[in-house]
């Protein structure tokens, strides 16, 4: 089992930059890929960023260049950076994690808010 909780969304300004967190506990050494995802309500989730175990990363268009996704093996954890908000990135984001392959578990969420 693997457990996932994050952490850092919040109000920002147009422009301005948040880092969220997404700390895994658990069988965590059975992971094989932690995304980021925003969903807004009655819609399909959107992948944001993906970094596999391997160190395969992957964004979605829309925020490749102001987004980055990194992760701290010690810490069991990944980051997620948000510069040059826009308030189109307003959204409810979520990490979610592949383990064993083909098993998915995923977190709370946390409000990201950007004020134009």
């Amino acid at each position: 089992q693997v457990q996932l909780v994050e952490s850092g969304g919040g109000l920002v300004q147009a422009g301005g930059s948040l880092r969220l967190s997404c700390a895994a506990s658990g069988s965590t050494f059975s992971i094989n890929v932690i995304s980021w995802y925003r969903q807004h309500p009655g819609r399909e989730r959107d992948l944001v960023a993906s970094i596999e175990t391997g160190g395969t990363i992957r964004y979605a268009d829309s925020v490749k260049g102001r987004f980055t996704i990194s992760r701290d093996n010690t810490k069991n954890t990944v980051y997620l950076q948000m510069d040059s908000l826009k308030p189109e990135d307003t959204d409810v984001y979520f990490c979610a994690a592949i383990y064993d392959a083909y098993r998915e578990v995923r977190g709370q969420g946390t409000l990201v808010t950007v004020s134009s």
